[in-house]
């Protein structure tokens, strides 16, 4: 096959050549049954699937838990240690960067590990039709219960933190996904050898080929500091405010197999707080808190006829869920209190696009809520009176939602009015939709709600003002999101984990041109390490209007048919390799991602 990636032959003792023979399957994949490639293009015909066993009779018996949780700090041991720790078990990682200079705040430190969860249930015990089953998913500390989604992250910027991620996934195991493991925390501005690279996968028997070892577990180092950490204060972890996030995840980045990976559970949040966004509602810009800031993952997922999880991964075109799962469970209830709530909405994928609204239980009347975020960066200011938001995997919008104007009793629901039918793309928003969430008004708050009503002009954060001197000098890189060979590529070429396709020097500012030149697909184009500022979009080659979402930093840039972006990122304060990827994971599977090193 054209431009295949040839065998690394360089590769260190024990690690397993299998992405790169998952690759070469894949290729062989788009050739033969199911898939038929059209004289045209390298396109291909999807097979349709059989629907999801029927879920309608159990809908909404499934209570989601009042309160997310968050992960307790631990004391690990073995301590952490600046270089990897061979002898106890830690995998061949590099040392870590910085560590001392961003340690004089002692870390608070948390571990996961990665198991094998076998009696997960998607739906209530009575459906027949699904089977409790196996699913991967993180146990946080030593608590027993492996969760799907994983235990949620609470963090604070200037505390850094050491996440220690155990791998203890059965290393044979049926059907899809593999058991190697290596952890992305999306989007956070952390040193390339915390940052879950898709060739740092480990288990004890096995090691990526940018890795000197296997191991048991892996400690990531999270400074927790703003962007532009040398530039606005040399010396001291500070960086600059107006870079902070707020509504992360983490998830498996393993080469190869991300999709399934995934798919099959690991991945968790990751809230993290500073003086403006403090997590307590009566400082700093008083959000909802505590038990109304609520992390909300969809995730696709399509079942076989006996209701056990289903996908394809050496299929080039994936598998496209056909129900949606809300924090693990399809159809389930949450139960809330007549005040307001901050929603952290994040779409998990593999491959469906959202676009939800709030519907009242008779489906004759959309709602309004006010977006305060994009891809967890606090806007400038809110954006009130918002029907809609639409979310392409592995975005995120932070929504308010006031239920203080419902009675008690109030049925509503989280409804997807975005219509999709195979992996490549949506197709247009239609009424009523599909019901995903329901929402019961069940109780009056126990104490007052003293959080703002936010209106157009309340400020959030700000934004870097964009100086000529800036966008008129900086290095522009062209990147082609295409279709090759019946595989995915980024300028004709297949990723190459050990190739860096850009080299670029720290505190450098490029502006990057993402480039889809294809009607039949729409590309989330994320990009490791760095926020960035959208600068200009071009749709059948006419300049059309950046929409008020995307006016703020971003980490994924939903590149649509036959169109174009520029996009301005900063590259600063850590060296070494990162990844920019399209994120519908079976496109990134399949090599539409590239390495880029900061030196």
């Amino acid at each position: 096959m054209e431009k295949q990636p040839a065998r690394n032959e360089s590769a260190p003792p024990g690690f397993r050549d299998g992405r790169r023979t998952l690759l070469k399957a894949s290729v062989a994949a788009a050739a033969a049954a199911p898939m038929v490639l059209t004289p045209r293009k390298t396109e291909a015909q999807v097979v349709v699937l059989p629907p999801s066993p029927p879920t309608a009779q159990w809908a909404w018996m499934e209570e989601l838990p009042l309160v997310d949780t968050p992960l307790l700090a631990t004391t690990l041991t073995p301590a952490p240690t600046l270089a990897a720790n061979l002898a106890a078990g830690e995998c061949g990682r590099a040392s870590h960067q910085r560590f001392a200079e961003l340690t004089a705040t002692p870390p608070q430190m948390y571990q996961l590990t990665a198991k094998e969860n076998p009696l997960w249930r998607y739906t209530h015990a009575d459906n027949a039709y699904y089977p409790a089953q196996p699913v991967w998913g993180y146990e946080g500390n030593s608590s027993g219960v492996v969760s799907m989604p994983g235990p949620t992250i609470h963090a604070r910027y200037g505390t850094p933190v050491i996440l220690r991620i155990r791998n203890e996934l059965p290393p044979l195991h049926s059907g899809f996904g593999s058991p190697e493991i290596s952890t992305h925390l999306h989007n956070m501005h952390t040193p390339s050898e915390s940052d879950g690279y898709a060739g740092d996968f480990y288990s004890p028997q096995q090691q990526g080929p940018t890795l000197t070892a296997p191991g048991s577990f892996n400690d990531h180092f999270y400074p927790n500091v703003y962007a532009g950490l040398d530039e606005f204060a040399p010396g001291s972890p500070i960086g600059d405010s107006r870079e902070a996030l707020g509504s992360l995840f983490y998830h498996d980045h393993t080469e190869g197999v991300t999709a399934p990976n995934v798919l099959k559970g690991l991945l968790g949040r990751y809230n993290i707080y500073d003086a403006l966004d403090t997590g307590n509602e009566t400082t700093g810009l008083r959000l909802p808190s505590g038990p109304y800031d609520y992390n909300l993952t969809f995730a696709d997922k399509r079942f076989d006829s006996g209701g056990r999880l289903f996908f394809d991964e050496l299929n080039p075109e994936g598998v496209l869920g056909d129900k949606t799962v809300v924090n693990g469970k399809i159809e389930p209830t949450l139960r809330v209190a007549r005040r307001k709530y901050r929603f952290r909405l994040l779409s998990a994928g593999p491959s469906r696009f959202y676009e939800f609204y709030l519907q009242n239980a008779g489906r004759t009347t959309i709602y309004t809520y006010t977006i305060i975020s994009s891809d967890g960066n606090l806007l400038p200011n809110p954006l009130i009176n918002q029907f809609r938001v639409r979310l392409a995997p592995a975005e995120r919008a932070d929504i308010v939602i006031d239920f203080s104007r419902f009675p008690l009793g109030t049925t509503l629901y989280l409804v997807n009015q975005l219509v999709q039918i195979e992996t490549r793309q949506p197709t247009a928003a239609q009424a009523p939709g599909t019901q995903v969430l329901k929402f019961i008004v069940d109780r009056n708050p126990s104490e007052p709600d003293t959080t703002p009503v936010l209106t157009a002009s309340t400020p959030l954060r700000p934004l870097r003002t964009l100086t000529a001197a800036e966008l008129a000098g900086p290095t522009v890189r062209s990147w082609n999101f295409e279709r090759s060979s019946g595989m995915w590529s980024v300028n004709g070429q297949f990723f190459n984990v050990l190739t860096a396709r850009a080299t670029i020097t720290k505190g450098a500012t490029e502006i990057w041109e993402f480039i889809n030149n294809d009607n039949g697909w729409q590309h989330p184009i994320h990009v490791h390490f760095e926020e960035g500022r959208i600068l200009s979009k071009f749709q059948n080659g006419v300049s059309v209007p950046i929409p008020p979402i995307e006016r703020g930093r971003k980490d994924v840039f939903v590149l649509g048919p036959n169109s174009s972006m520029r996009v301005l990122f900063r590259f600063r304060d850590f060296t070494g390799k990162y990844l920019m990827h399209c994120h519908n994971l079976t496109h990134e599977d399949h090599a539409m991602m590239v390495r880029y090193d900061i030196v």
